[in-house]
Parts: structure tokens; C-alpha cells; sequence
């Protein structure tokens, strides 16, 4: 077994972390016209950007083509040598193309090169050869070169398809921006992941409502609150007057304090104990909102209210982490 020394394993991830970062930090300059071309034939796209590249370059291809289906560009990935057996054809006329090639003169990629001029398909090249056959045919290049490899050998892409990947997310984002996409429209393009359900889910999806709603007029004494308290499970109740309006919330630290009081439970009516008025959210809301509202105010259940405040529901902080909204 090779022996590793520690010294010398340190020395190098430092090494190609600094080296890595600075051909990063050179891209910025490149930010010019041609990336402004770029922006403009991807948005005026009417079909798809298809995003290609061999090799090393393929594997930032597909991770540029998710980053930009997920940020509101439709896209995908096709391989530039299945392209020549056949998958040229999910290319129409009405998509653009990216290519990747850090050489620019890639065989898989130049060959489809008088193709996509045929279809007249809008070509962006990224690559570290302004002088290539792809950039020279390219309707926007982007120069993506680096002085040199992190790997010692100059031989193995690393910073090359770092900063492929780096000027992909760049342009991602410039046309995210440009687009106005939102975080909802972010979340429609990820309805099963954590961030989806933050951005996706409002209270009345979550809320309890109709008979698993506690109420009780203001005129209950605390032995029928504390009953209907128990009986629906959320350690408070709602006080509504005759017309379902919110007067007040009556809770287990309104309950303490009566405690404390030494009141009698069958003779103290619930309207000299509860919590006039009351927190209070709408159905409409986002039931992230809501949680940040509860970890504000240390509550654990606000009420939910239309807008003549009648008590139309109330959203629990347990309900709220089973949707796993926490």
C-alpha cells in the first residue's frame, strides 16, 4: 500500500484550492459582450437550450443543463456522440445550443457543427481556445480557459471544468434575474424537496378546521374550556362571540395562571382569563410564515381567521413539522 504524507496531502489540496480559486477569479473580466450575447440568444430560446460536451466536460454539461431547467431556462443534455447516431434529432431549429470544450476542437462536438449551422440552431461555446473551431463558429464564446491545470501533470481537467461550471452558473442566474423567476416558480420546479413544501404550502393545507376547531363563548366558565381544550388535542381554544368572530384564545399559560389565581373552574367565566384578541393568520399564507410567526412569539398555535375575523381554523406548530415545514 502507497504510504500518504500527511504534509505533502495538505500541501497539494491547498494548492489546488488556491489554483482553483484564482482561474475562477479571472472570470470575471471575461464578463463582456460576448456573455451579453450569450444572455440574449438563451432568453429569445423559443424551444430548448441543449447542453453538450465530451468527456469531462459532458459531466458539467449535464449539471449546467439541471441548473438551468430548475432556474426557469428549459433545458437538457445530449451527447455529442449519440448525437451523430441518431440523437441529433431532439435538436430542432428552435433551440440553442451550449458546447463545452475546453480544447475547442473536440471531434463529437465539431462535427455537428455544420449541422447546427444548417438547422441554423444558435451556438454558444465555452471553451479555453478563442482561436478553436467551435469558438470561431460560435455565435457567442465564452472564454473559459485557465493558465493552468490543478492537476501537476497539467493533464487532468480541474480548474478547466471548474470554471465551465462557475460561467454556466453564471449565466443560470443572469437569466433567472432576467426572467423575474421567483422563489414559487423555484419551488413548482421542486415540489418534493424540503425547500418546495416551505414555498408551496400554505396554512389551510395544514390547519385544523370545522369540528377539530376548539370554540367556546366568552361566557364558559374554565371547567367546560378546560374539557373542550382537551378534547381537541391543540392546548388552546378559541373565545368567539355569536357570530364566529375571534374575541380571544385561552391556553395552557392562560390556564396556569388561573391556577396560580386559586379561581374556582366552575364559577370564573373563560373572558376574565383568556388572551384577548389573539396571534392571528390568514389560510392564504404560507405555512412557513406562519412557523416563523410561532418561533417569534414562543407560541404554539395561531388562529386562523378570514378577513372579517372569523375563526375559520387553527394551524398547530405539530401539524406544521409533520408537513416537514420545520
Amino acid at each position: 500500500m502507497t504510504e500518504i504524507c500527511l504534509d505533502h496531502a495538505l500541501a497539494s489540496a491547498r494548492r489546488t484550492i488556491r489554483m482553483e480559486a484564482e482561474a475562477v477569479a479571472a472570470l470575471e473580466s471575461r464578463i463582456d459582450d460576448a456573455f451579453m450575447r450569450a444572455c440574449e440568444l438563451l432568453i429569445a430560446t423559443r424551444g430548448r437550450v441543449i447542453v453538450t460536451g465530451m468527456g469531462k466536460s459532458g459531466h458539467i454539461a449535464r449539471k449546467i443543463a439541471a441548473t438551468l431547467a430548475s432556474t426557469g431556462t428549459p433545458a437538457h443534455f445530449v451527447h455529442p456522440g449519440e448525437a451523430s447516431h441518431g440523437d441529433m434529432g431532439m435538436i430542432t431549429a428552435e433551440d440553442c445550443v451550449v458546447a463545452l470544450s475546453n480544447s475547442g476542437k473536440v471531434p463529437e462536438v465539431v462535427t455537428l457543427l455544420p449541422l447546427l449551422k444548417r438547422l441554423g440552431v444558435p451556438l454558444v461555446a465555452m471553451t479555453g481556445a478563442p482561436d478553436s473551431p467551435m469558438a470561431q463558429a460560435a455565435d457567442a464564446h465564452l472564454d473559459t480557459g485557465v493558465a493552468e491545470e490543478a492537476c501537476p501533470l497539467d493533464l487532468a481537467p480541474t480548474s478547466s471544468t471548474t470554471t465551465a461550471l462557475v460561467m454556466g452558473d453564471a449565466l443560470a442566474i443572469a437569466l433567472l434575474e432576467a426572467r423575474g423567476f421567483t422563489a414559487e416558480d423555484f419551488a413548482f420546479s421542486h415540489p418534493g424537496g424540503t425547500l418546495g413544501r416551505k414555498l408551496l404550502l400554505k396554512v389551510e393545507d395544514v390547519m385544523n378546521a370545522g369540528v377539530d376547531v376548539p370554540r367556546i363563548p366568552p361566557d364558559t366558565n374554565l371547567a367546560t374550556a378546560l374539557l373542550e381544550v382537551s378534547s381537541k388535542g391543540l392546548g388552546m381554544t378559541t373565545v368567539i362571540d355569536d357570530q364566529n368572530h375571534l374575541v380571544g384564545i385561552f391556553t395552557d399559560g392562560d390556564l396556569r395562571r388561573a391556577l396560580d389565581a386559586r379561581l374556582d373552574i366552575n364559577d370564573t367565566p373563560i373572558r376574565d382569563m383568556m388572551t384577548a384578541g389573539g396571534k392571528t393568520v390568514s389560510a392564504g399564507m404560507l405555512a412557513a410564515e406562519a412557523l416563523h410567526i410561532m418561533e417569534v412569539n414562543k407560541i404554539t398555535s395561531l388562529v386562523v381567521v378570514d378577513d372579517d375575523r372569523h375563526v375559520v381554523g387553527v394551524v398547530h406548530l405539530m401539524s406544521l413539522l409533520k408537513a416537514g415545514i420545520a
